[in-house]
């Protein structure tokens, strides 16, 4: 009975709500704006550099498996 009460006292202090520290995140204004087109260019960059390696293999998959 006395490891079930230990146990008991063990769960309850796991399940009880934690305090958390609140986070002081501040944000200031940009140092250099960032116009459109250069947002755009950087978006079809990220494009780029994620979807063409996973299209190419998806593309050639027949092949990958054909392989010896």
């Amino acid at each position: 009975m006395l490891g079930l009460n230990h146990t008991f006292r063990l769960l309850g202090r796991t399940l009880r709500q934690q305090i958390t520290p609140k986070a002081s995140i501040t944000s200031k204004p940009p140092k250099e704006v960032i116009t459109p087109g250069e947002q755009a260019v950087a978006l079809v960059a990220m494009f780029i550099a994620i979807l063409v390696p996973s299209g190419w293999i998806l593309s050639h998959l027949d092949d990958y498996k054909r392989r010896k």
